[in-house]
């Protein structure tokens, strides 16, 4: 469950003008949002949702980090194919039939259980305690490499930073990461009708803005406990090399872009 990132959240003129732009798409149709992590993904899907609600419409929200496959899957993953795969984030640690089901539940206007995955406990909550939609006129996707291509296999071959060369000396894991996001991922990518990329300036942020994002879970949660500073640096090298291939592509892929300083302002 993401927790906010803007303390005042987005302008309301931008709110507004994501949901107006969401409004010219057919009923259930799904609007993404796409941003590195810590760019305000979910407090903007969660601020248009409530918009949509406020205006009469029905609202559905779904996080890509809701639909991670849960501890025991990744840690099978980790002995079977990489001990790098029972670590949450890059492609091949998501529920991709899970994510399919409830889009296409959404999409079609039928009741739906949202998933919910809980963070600080690294695992998913029951099904017994995910919120259910009783249909949508409007579906909200937000997550932080949606319609990202994988990359050409020679961009792989080189370690990209301390986590790679440490303990991907071979390449397996970056190998079986980016295979999996050309391979599985395009049939849930094919269910997004229109996609805002919220443009960061760079992956360099993203240490600091999931930093704030980590302690604003702990703020949520003070009785539990949360990743240090250390292991959250550590923590954003599995989505580096995902991260810079989305800053390089999603612009030219994107139907939208709104572009943002390292304070998460909207610039020109």
């Amino acid at each position: 469950m993401q927790a906010p990132v803007h303390p005042d959240g987005y302008p309301e003129h931008v709110v507004s003008g994501v949901l107006d732009d969401i409004l010219t798409l057919p009923p259930g149709a799904v609007y993404g949002i796409v941003g590195l992590q810590g760019s305000g993904k979910s407090t903007l899907a969660a601020q248009v949702a409530a918009l949509a609600r406020a205006r009469g419409r029905r609202a559905a929200v779904l996080s890509v980090d809701d639909v991670y496959l849960d501890r025991d899957a990744r840690e099978r993953l980790g002995r079977e194919v990489h001990p790098l795969l029972a670590t949450r984030g890059p492609p091949g640690t998501h529920d991709l039939a899970l994510a399919l089901d409830t889009l296409d539940a959404l999409r079609a206007g039928r009741p739906a259980p949202l998933p919910q995955f809980d963070k600080l406990a690294d695992r998913r909550l029951p099904a017994s305690q995910w919120p259910r939609a009783e249909g949508a006129d409007l579906v909200l996707f937000e997550g932080w490499f949606l319609k990202t291509p994988p990359q050409a296999e020679a961009e792989l071959a080189a370690p990209l930073n301390a986590l790679e060369r440490e303990e991907d000396r071979d390449g397996r894991w970056r190998r079986y990461c980016n295979r999996v996001l050309g391979r599985d991922y395009p049939p849930l990518w094919a269910r997004i009708d229109r996609l805002l990329f919220l443009q960061g300036p760079g992956f360099e942020v993203v240490p600091e803005w999931r930093w704030q994002q980590e302690q604003a879970l702990q703020a949520a949660r003070p009785e539990r406990a949360a990743m240090s500073r250390a292991q959250v640096e550590r923590f954003v090298q599995f989505f580096e090399r995902t991260s810079r291939q989305a800053l390089r592509a999603l612009p030219e892929i994107a139907d939208r872009v709104l572009r943002l300083d390292g304070g998460r302002r909207i610039v020109p």
